[in-house]
């Protein structure tokens, strides 16, 4: 990715996930990790420790702001404005490699472009870390913050993604499926980190986030 492009990651405010080191794990330890998350009492259960995973605690693992209102959820395609519905069309039924070639190829020297590029990048980091689903197409769910991107550093992400952690792990226990929705590598990173930041009543204490080293 050009610098330019970076720098506008940046002005996103997701600047940071950009030094997630590639991580190949064995889906077997996401299955584990998802397993050690209590439900009830949103906590990662170990035989190292209790952690608790609040909205603060992932907006200071991922570096995403934790607080103000929430994102929708879904979007209603009957109630977008013209120039909306394009752009819904436009993306229904992206893939992952579709998303990341056009990431990588587009032009930003006009604001147009660059708006464009915000859109895609959005999409993107939702489906490859923040919000992945089995299916590997872009959701409803995925394409709903592309239409408010006015709000998109000011939302609340750490509620965000921890909504979609717990909906993911509990669909998993429930219907017994082989696979999670929600972020699994999203859960490990903020496992590291409170590995790294915690006292010893499992509460997060302030500090670098783990993606900082």
């Amino acid at each position: 990715m050009s610098e330019v492009k970076k720098a506008i990651v940046r002005e996103l405010g997701f600047g940071r996930l950009m030094h997630i080191p590639p991580m190949r794990v064995h889906h077997k330890l996401l299955k584990e990790l998802a397993n050690c998350f209590n439900l009830d009492k949103n906590t990662i259960e170990t035989s190292y420790g209790s952690f608790r995973v609040k909205p603060s605690t992932i907006g200071a693992a991922l570096g995403l702001n934790a607080s103000g209102d929430l994102f929708l959820e879904k979007v209603s395609y009957k109630k977008l404005s013209e120039e909306n519905k394009h752009i819904f069309r436009r993306f229904q039924g992206t893939t992952l490699k579709n998303l990341t070639d056009e990431m990588m190829s587009i032009g930003v020297e006009n604001e147009q472009d660059r708006l464009m590029f915000k859109k895609i990048f959005i999409l993107y980091i939702q489906m490859a870390f923040l919000l992945p689903t089995t299916i590997n197409k872009i959701s409803p769910m995925h394409l709903a913050l592309i239409f408010k991107m006015d709000k998109i550093t000011e939302g609340n992400w750490g509620a965000h993604v921890l909504n979609f952690i717990i909906k993911g792990i509990t669909n998993y226990r429930l219907k017994k499926k082989k696979s999670i929705d929600g972020c699994p590598f999203a859960l490990m990173t903020i496992y590291f980190h409170l590995g790294k930041n915690k006292d010893n009543k499992g509460e997060e204490n302030r500090g670098p986030p783990w993606i900082s080293n």
